[in-house]
């Protein structure tokens, strides 16, 4: 279907400041951290109960975390994990706060956020080892936030969906912890992905191809990456066993069609996947829920899935 008007009119206002796609062509991972700060500025902070910044041990030191606490109080939460998106280079607690803020109020569960170290000064695995020692340090210490261990979730956007499907994939061969549900919101799935959608929205679209050489060639140390199934989920070949999933993709996102090949697969492996097209957007329409309606119902979409996965009432 043809572009939303509020899509158009955000491409249109990107274009008057030519920022219409993201270009990294001649920019370093610092300038484009602090452009993509500036870019996630929102005139609306939604209210939660509370918020509280914190660190949890990782591999090569502490991992910055945000935790918060829906409105509605209970004796323990549910909770959902969430790896910002980026490129696994940009983005970070603060350029996701308002989408960890809506799912924590829609899903009324804990969410905590996690600050994974970011390439080229830490490349590949080191995002995947940082998003699995979080949720595995909360599961192990679910009393200190309040939290059930026996319903928590893993989710995140791009990057973020790219960790939380990896995640669910270790936590299932390594025994532990224990998670019960993925939302993976157009995820990259498929570093060697060759897709209609990849053709077809390479430019013009807010994320292009261009965008997304620059981001794997900072991630990833070699070509022998890509084929790693901790980079590319959608390669491992053993997705039998995993937790339910909800896959959100955009009609004009070159991670389209990897995104709905990964519900594929989980499906064809016998995991229960629910995959949601919102048609007329682009990648990043759900950070833009501000603004974009479809951000706003894929928001709900995401909580009302997590809450029936918690079994909330």
């Amino acid at each position: 279907m043809p572009l939303d008007p509020q899509v158009q009119m955000v491409l249109h206002h990107l274009s008057q400041t030519g920022d219409e796609e993201l270009s990294f062509a001649n920019i370093s991972p610092e300038e484009a951290r602090q452009s993509m700060v500036m870019s996630a500025y929102a005139e609306h902070i939604e209210p939660v109960k509370r918020v509280e910044d914190s660190y949890i041990p990782g591999p090569e030191g502490s991992i910055p975390i945000r935790v918060y606490y829906p409105m509605k109080e209970r004796n323990t939460y549910p909770a959902l994990v969430y790896y910002h998106g980026g490129g696994w280079v940009i983005g970070s607690l603060e350029t996701h706060d308002n989408i960890c803020r809506a799912l924590t109020n829609l899903a009324e569960c804990v969410t905590i956020s996690v600050d994974y170290r970011l390439a080229p000064e830490h490349k590949f695995p080191a995002a995947v080892e940082d998003a699995y020692a979080a949720v595995k340090w909360i599961y192990d210490h679910h009393n200190e936030w309040q939290i059930d261990p026996e319903k928590i979730a893993v989710g995140g956007d791009s990057a973020g969906g790219n960790l939380a499907a990896v995640v669910s994939c270790l936590a299932k061969e390594r025994q532990t912890p224990e998670i019960i549900y993925q939302v993976l919101i157009y995820p990259a799935t498929n570093f060697q992905a060759d897709t209609v959608s990849l053709r077809e929205n390479s430019e013009g679209y807010f994320l292009t191809q261009e965008a997304m050489e620059w981001f794997k060639n900072h991630y990833l140390n070699s070509e022998a990456d890509e084929t790693n199934p901790l980079a590319s989920p959608l390669l491992n070949d053993n997705l039998a066993g995993l937790p339910p999933a909800l896959v959100i993709t955009a009609e004009y996102d070159p991670l389209r069609d990897e995104g709905e090949q990964y519900a594929d697969k989980l499906r064809n492996a016998g995991v229960e996947a629910a995959c949601s097209r919102y048609d007329g957007v682009i990648h990043g329409f759900i950070s833009m829920a501000d603004i974009i309606d479809k951000g706003k119902e894929a928001l709900k979409e995401t909580g009302a899935a997590l809450k029936n996965a918690f079994n909330t009432n």
